[in-house]
């Protein structure tokens, strides 16, 4: 009997390791592990979401979006939005450029750059250990995720923020299809124009 309950013990043990959380303390409340942060998955989902938000409203000229799938763990969660603006290829580096210098702004330290021609990508945390990222899939399709940290598994709702073009949420999102003067252009970006996000920084 003893042996079994100390085999228990260690399963439960390696459980919580592999996880990334931690056990719940009083009320049953758990810490991501970075900053003590303590919060239910609806909280997290809603911070996430004010996350995405901040971004798309710092992206000008603004691009076309749609709520993409979320998926959860046992302690996290992930909210996706996808762009159906077109980024053409000779704009991406200055749509990620756009996107880092909002990110740094915001105090979110940036933890890794891809800087590959075909598929770039920035990824940025904040101080409680919540990620947000930028990449660049095909046809110049840009998606951002943010993730939460480990926090008290509860029910949460759909993103509440509408998107500014057709809701994809629930159905499989279609390759970009909406045409940017700025964005899809397949001129380079003027260095020395004031008005273009490529100037700003």
């Amino acid at each position: 009997m003893k042996n079994q309950l100390e085999f228990l013990f260690l399963v439960a043990a390696v459980s919580i390791t592999l996880s990334g959380c931690k056990a719940p303390g009083v009320g049953g409340e758990v810490s991501s592990g970075k900053s003590g942060v303590k919060m239910d998955m609806q909280e997290a989902a809603e911070r996430a979401d004010a996350m995405l938000d901040a971004v798309f409203g710092g992206i000008e000229p603004e691009v076309q979006w749609t709520h993409d799938e979320t998926t959860a763990t046992s302690c996290d969660l992930v909210r996706r939005r996808t762009v159906m603006t077109v980024i053409s290829e000779e704009r991406r580096g200055s749509f990620l450029g756009l996107v880092e210098r909002f990110w740094k702004k915001s105090g979110y330290e940036i933890t890794a750059v891809n800087k590959s021609n075909r598929f770039p990508a920035v990824y940025a945390e904040d101080s409680d250990g919540f990620t947000v990222s930028l990449s660049i899939g095909g046809q110049g399709q840009a998606f951002f995720e943010a993730a939460t940290p480990c926090v008290e598994k509860s029910e949460f709702a759909d993103p509440a923020s509408n998107p500014n073009g057709p809701d994809y949420a629930g159905v499989k999102v279609p390759r970009p299809n909406v045409h940017s003067d700025f964005w899809s252009s397949t001129s380079p970006i003027p260095s020395a124009s004031p008005t273009t996000p490529a100037s700003e920084g």
